[in-house]
């Protein structure tokens, strides 16, 4: 796997110690604790505000372009002409306010992602607008490539893989993360964030950058597998998806549509096949 600290620059530090009172057997104890920050992170195109997403402060030109794949702005990385990260500061002694990622599209992608603007301008906090909003959150998935096959004690390895390698984690205990193995090179790469839907963006635009299979391999998350994770994982082209809890009924169906093997309550003792079960023999 790649070697990497999972610390972000000094401009974005990814955690903060915070002195705490803990309640131990039966007495308080004085102490300190690492937790993670969290703070707003604006994308933007062609300098056009696009969204804003509660992020950790680490690893955002992934983000950036894993956003970008996923939500289908772009179709590769090629399409994304420059990249820019600008820092809100705060006060002083204080983290940074937040995070502006400025990116530059084609006219042609620039033009397809305002005509979705105006699909789903609506009244101020409606959340989802009418039916082409919906018809937007619930589109139907592109089936995922076949991929390969693996024993039940590959996909367990692939699951084990990750714990050790949650450097932000151990020290914080608050973050989610998201990883790729494969039978030839074992983890090859994770992302973390306090937001599960970040880690696998992050995931996304790493793996893009260096243009790798995700048929040949295995998504591995320490979260409960959403809608919008197995929306994800089929954009990104991935046949399998194992994750240390289960699926929604709504994140099934979009995985049987797209042919995604979802492996659920991935634990230590073993694993749950949901859908996709001729990609894994015992």
């Amino acid at each position: 796997m790649e070697d990497r600290d999972p610390q972000s620059s000094a401009a974005h530090p990814a955690t903060r110690i915070i002195e705490r009172l803990a309640w131990l057997e039966g007495s308080f104890v004085q102490g300190e604790r690492e937790i993670p920050e969290e703070m707003p992170v604006a994308l933007s195109y062609n300098r056009v505000s696009h969204a804003v997403m509660m992020a950790s402060p680490l690893d955002l030109e992934d983000f950036a372009l894993g956003f970008s794949l996923s939500e289908e702005i772009v179709r590769s990385p090629d399409e994304i002409e420059e990249l820019e990260l600008f820092t809100v500061p705060g006060a002083e002694g204080e983290p940074p306010r937040g995070v502006e990622l400025r990116l530059w599209i084609g006219e042609e992608r620039m033009r397809g992602l305002d005509r979705r603007r105006r699909h789903i301008a609506g009244p101020t906090g409606c959340g989802l607008c009418g039916l082409e909003s919906l018809d937007a959150a619930l589109r139907p998935l592109r089936p995922v490539p076949e991929g390969r096959r693996y024993t039940a004690s590959q996909v367990q390895e692939a699951v084990a893989s990750l714990r050790p390698a949650q450097a932000l984690n151990r020290r914080t205990h608050a973050v989610h993360a998201a990883g790729f193995w494969t039978e030839a090179d074992g983890l090859v790469a994770v992302r973390e964030d306090v937001g599960r839907h970040n880690a696998l963006d992050k995931l996304h635009g790493a793996l893009a950058a260096r243009r790798t299979d995700l048929a040949q391999g295995i998504l591995v998350m320490t979260s409960r597998i959403s809608v919008e994770l197995v929306q994800k994982a089929a954009i990104m082209g991935a046949p399998m998806l194992a994750a240390v809890s289960a699926p929604t009924a709504l994140a099934l169906r979009m995985a049987e549509q797209a042919g995604i093997t979802l492996i659920a309550v991935a634990r230590d003792d073993g694993f749950e096949l949901c859908s996709g079960r001729h990609r894994v023999v015992a």
